[in-house]
């Protein structure tokens, strides 16, 4: 065992000994453990560790001489049963050091039975705790100094004195004088810990291990209103709010376990029947739990008032940025809307004159703006964080791979593209394509903020988040992977930085931007439970790092991606399609009955269940999320589910709020397609739903 490195007698007997009943085996043990030992058996000082709550003890060769006929038989037994003798303290000592509590004695006199008889001996005694994984003391290290010699010499000399001295009466009258000033400093404290409790603004009290105060202080009247007899007479558990007692509960359980409640907040019912908050520490000590508890009711409508006056300056910064997008995206989609519309009439104007050729060029123009529209509206959908997200199990590295030479292309000869993917990179679970899109913005970015040419690279990595970093990253610790991408462009100011993110914000020339691309990204990434960071120098380059959650579980297998146009057949499969508006239904029901599908047709929710609530034969349901008559679109899917458990679900929707399918999480069996959407993309989701 490295940590034992050494030849001392300790050392050997440690790896030796059988720990399979206490701590386990050493390979094992806690790195703290580890360590907390290691260091104590090279001391030359008596040091033994008492480890977890029964303080199992190890020790090193000189605390072995202390322990006399003691030893070996100490080392792995409890503290308490391996000195029975003054078991009461060594209890004292483990309540207060695994409380986070130190101890510190001078000369303090014990009788031990080190050789089977007692005896007296006087030690000078630390004690402190010892910190493990968890951050909480898992054990208690002792520093033990026999000082006995010195102090049995101290007492012969003075009694020498004494018999050589006769200037004794005085020396007792001084004795008498100094006993009775301390007595007198005893009496003025206890009154003053007695006033402190009738004056005292918290409240105070014994808990008793039934759960009921058998002492409390003036202040539970003041603000609560019942009397100390009243408070006795009732459990703590009929004073909570019903919404408090399970976890006060546990939290009550943990103090009988001896462990402290510190900081432990919950709603007290007053004696006219309303609440307050009180923000408890209690602290165990033989069989009790002592009190003091805090009124934080005020700080607690303060947090209230704060969070909506948060929430209403949110919905005010969100209703200017909608009066400033209002002008720029009507602009935008009147263009798009134009070259549809303009193409399409001039594909009826040819038909009604007979000219079928050169259709072609007018139905792509109305496609290209088609799609154009569609990506506009994922942007304004990003942007307010109200998109559906497809999440799945997904490899970064694979993504990136099906990616890099449309990244190259895009770059332009003048960009260098470096790609570093991590080796065994974890997968995360998030939507693939807003990914790719987000990655391609990035990209996009970098190669804008290099306009004479430069590098880019991309880069994935494994990442461990601890606590310390993740309250500078605003996301719980844990594992995450990062999608770094760097330029080697003009850098960014921190003012910019600060600002990167708002909607509508862009250092990009008038017309070239429209500052919707980064908050875009930054919503897809928060939504998908991950965060955001740039790290920029002016004139040496800018990285923007994408930080999602590590997913636990296999990445999605690549699979091939069916022709655009094609739509694979069905087998007589009968799906019922669900749509307020009637084109949609007409469209959904003819491609499907071109693939060989069976359809059934309803407008709205109460209409589709009643079809679902019959016999008839249905094995997918297709449905708009926002319906009218009263019933969404995932009320309609879970009604069908409470009698047909296995019915195969496909959400199609432009906008849903994420409380209609759960956070942007789906059910096993239920997939969604954001409008809008080729007919071929929804004919193979088809297939492939029945056939999984």
């Amino acid at each position: 065992m490295g940590f034992l490195a050494g030849d001392g007698e300790m050392a050997a007997r440690i790896i030796a000994h059988d720990w399979s009943e206490s701590l386990g085996p050493l390979e094992d043990w806690p790195q703290s453990l580890k360590t907390t030992v290691g260091l104590l058996v090279r001391s030359p000082v008596p040091i033994v560790l008492l480890w977890g709550p029964d303080g199992i003890m190890i020790y090193n060769d000189a605390y072995s001489i202390f322990a006399g006929g003691r030893h070996p038989q100490l080392l792995g037994s409890k503290v308490r049963e391996g000195w029975p003798e003054v078991a009461d303290f060594n209890d004292n000592v483990m309540k207060v050091g695994l409380a986070g509590g130190t101890l510190s004695y001078k000369d303090q006199e014990l009788t031990l039975h080190r050789t089977g008889k007692a005896e007296r001996v006087w030690m000078n005694l630390d004690y402190s705790p010892v910190i493990d994984e968890s951050g909480k003391p898992g054990g208690v290290i002792a520093i033990v100094v026999e000082t006995s010699e010195r102090v049995l010499a101290e007492r012969r000399r003075i009694a020498e004195q004494g018999r050589q001295q006769p200037a004794q009466r005085e020396s007792e009258a001084q004795l008498r004088e100094l006993n009775a000033d301390l007595e007198r400093k005893v009496i003025e404290r206890a009154q003053a810990r007695g006033l402190t409790w009738q004056v005292t603004p918290d409240l105070m009290g014994a808990l008793n291990s039934q759960g009921y105060f058998e002492t409390s202080n003036p202040a539970w009247q003041s603000i609560l209103g019942w009397s100390e007899a009243e408070v006795a007479a009732m459990s703590i558990f009929e004073m909570l709010h019903p919404d408090d007692v399970e976890r006060t509960r546990a939290g009550f359980e943990m103090t009988q376990r001896g462990q402290p409640a510190i900081r432990f907040p919950n709603r007290y019912r007053c004696k006219d029947g309303s609440y307050r908050w009180i923000s408890w520490v209690g602290v165990p000590e033989d069989g009790m739990v002592y009190c003091t508890g805090r009124d934080i009711t005020e700080e607690k409508a303060a947090e209230a008032q704060l969070v909506l006056a948060q929430d209403a300056l949110r919905q005010s910064q969100k209703m200017e940025a909608v009066g400033q997008l209002t002008g720029g995206i009507a602009h935008d989609f009147n263009n798009l809307l134009q070259g549809i519309t303009g193409s399409l009439d001039r594909v009826m104007r040819r038909l009604a004159e007979g000219r079928i050729n050169d259709l072609d060029r007018f139905l792509k123009a109305a496609i290209e703006s088609a799609n154009r529209a569609a990506a506009l509206t994922h942007r304004l959908l990003a942007f307010s964080r109200r998109q559906t997200l497809d999440a799945k199990p997904t490899d970064v590295n694979r993504l990136i791979g099906g990616m890099e030479d449309l990244i190259r292309r895009t770059m332009g000869p003048e960009v260098n593209v470096e790609v570093i993917g991590a080796v065994s990179l974890w997968p995360i679970h998030v939507d693939g394509s807003q990914l790719e899109n987000s990655l391609l913005n990035l990209c996009i970015n970098a190669r804008d903020a290099m306009p004479g040419g430069g590098n880019l690279t991309i880069e994935t990595a494994n990442k461990w988040i601890d606590d310390h970093a993740a309250k500078t990253h605003e996301v719980p610790a844990g594992q995450y992977v990062s999608l770094c991408v760097t330029d080697t462009g003009s850098g960014m100011t921190q003012e910019v930085i600060d600002r990167a993110f708002d909607p509508f914000f862009t250092t990009k020339p008038l017309g070239q931007g429209t500052g919707l691309g980064l908050s875009m990204i930054y919503g897809f990434v928060r939504q998908s439970g991950g965060q955001v960071r740039i790290y920029s120098e002016i004139g040496e380059g800018t990285t923007m790092c994408l930080y999602f959650p590590r997913y636990f579980g296999e990445a999605q297998k690549a699979s091939a991606t069916p022709s655009i146009d094609a739509v694979e057949p069905g087998a007589g499969e009968v799906v019922l399609i669900v749509d307020d508006e009637g084109t949609v239904r007409m469209l959904v029901a003819e491609v499907l009955a071109e693939a060989d599908y069976k359809t059934l047709e309803a407008h709205d929710g109460p209409a589709a269940l009643k079809i679902l609530q019959s016999d008839a034969r249905i094995d997918l349901l297709i449905t708009d999320v926002g319906l009218p008559g009263g019933m969404n679109g995932r009320q309609v899917a879970d009604a069908a589910r409470v009698t047909r458990p296995d019915l195969k679900v496909i959400f199609i929707t432009g906008f849903a709020e994420n409380a209609v399918i759960g956070s942007g999480r789906l059910d096993r069996g239920m997939e969604i397609l954001a409008k809008p959407f080729t007919m071929a993309t929804l004919g193979n989701k088809v297939r492939e739903m029945l056939e999984t």
